[in-house]
């Protein structure tokens, strides 16, 4: 054995090490589907995930909808591919904007994406934190209807109330009924209404300096086609001796695969090839922190007042139960302070030796 071979420590395997054990334990994704009753979502979903469902859904009539009320319906599904298995989420909102007054149609909606951050915190503060399942909402399609000519006020007040809490991906469904200069209108009026709103859309990130030509050239048709117009179907039919998933009219099959008939690639591409674990991390690290930072910010508070329970937090939506502080919870946060000033001291102490070098 060569002197190198013995100095060879073996590090360079971490990534497939990494790889192994996170194929082995599987994925895990939740996807909310947000929108009024008759936009083709829970069809858009059979398509993107080639399943069906909500063959047993049946759509009450309209006198059941005048007084409806917005519910939450999940589903999950295990789907394998390549080894590599991952547990799909589908959190369904039946009811949203059916209603003749749809106020508080985004209530039933931001009271859950908050009760799983609650449970979340909960499970993580708990002794036992070896198994805790994650029913966070990663990624919140928002169906835009195609017959109108931007979003509607109804849809910028919940976006408005969403977007600080969960990555929010907008959806133009039923594209097929739209030209395509339409189109083009259409998401240029609704980006309009995004930005003039302060509207925080999912964002993707930018691309690696080492990513080969043709990710950076996809991940750029990707943020250019933001919102996706779609088409979805449970149809299949046969042309020219091939199976596609479509729409038939009198005039021809819109194929919902096709780039040239709507962005549906692009928004499965982006949904499970190539953002679905960035819109994990950026729930985590960035929406799941804010929540947190919240919760702790309020026990914060509450142990400097002398006060040895914490009940509740209150926010937008109502109360949120946290657990209890106790004398050794207070006296961590104590901990937790003298180091944060301490790192701020180190930070100015840096700061003013980088200057003086800069002096000299």
């Amino acid at each position: 054995m060569s002197d190198r071979d013995r100095d060879y420590i073996g590090f360079g395997s971490l990534p497939l090490q990494y790889h192994r054990k996170s194929v082995k334990r599987g994925f895990e994704f939740t996807l909310m589907v947000v929108g009024e009753s008759g936009l083709g979502k829970s069809t858009l979903i059979n398509s993107l995930f080639l399943t069906d469902l909500y063959k047993n859904r049946q759509v009450p009539p309209v006198a059941e909808r005048l007084e409806k009320t917005t519910r939450i319906e999940k589903k999950t599904l295990d789907i394998e591919e390549k080894s590599v298995r991952l547990r799909l989420n589908v959190i369904d909102t039946p009811g949203f904007g059916d209603a003749v007054n749809c106020d508080e149609s985004w209530r039933v909606v931001v009271d859950y994406i908050d009760e799983q951050f609650r449970q979340y915190f909960m499970d993580e503060s708990g002794l036992n934190r070896k198994n805790i399942q994650d029913n966070r909402v990663h990624c919140c399609l928002y169906a835009v209807p195609p017959w109108g000519h931007s979003l509607r006020q109804m849809d910028i007040d919940v976006m408005r109330r969403l977007h600080k809490k969960v990555n929010i991906v907008i959806v133009i469904t039923k594209a097929d009924t739209l030209t395509t200069s339409e189109v083009k209108r259409l998401k240029a009026n609704i980006i309009r209404d995004v930005e003039a709103n302060g509207i925080q859309l999912y964002k993707f990130p930018e691309c690696d300096s080492d990513e080969d030509d043709d990710f950076k050239r996809q991940d750029e048709e990707l943020k250019q086609s933001v919102p996706f117009a779609v088409i979805g179907s449970n149809s299949i039919f046969e042309v020219g001796g091939k199976k596609i998933r479509g729409r038939q009219y009198p005039w021809g099959i819109v194929d919902v695969e096709n780039p040239n008939h709507s962005d549906f690639i692009k928004l499965r591409t982006m949904l499970i090839a190539t953002h679905m674990q960035d819109l994990c991390d950026t729930t985590q690290d960035v929406h799941y922190e804010n929540f947190r930072a919240q919760c702790i910010s309020q026990i914060q508070h509450n142990a400097k007042s002398g006060k040895v329970r914490s009940d509740s937090i209150k926010t937008p939506t109502g109360e949120i139960v946290i657990p209890v502080v106790t004398e050794t919870d207070k006296l961590l946060l104590q901990k937790e302070e003298e180091i944060r000033r301490m790192q701020e001291m180190l930070a100015q102490m840096q700061e003013k030796l980088k200057q003086q070098t800069i002096d000299v």
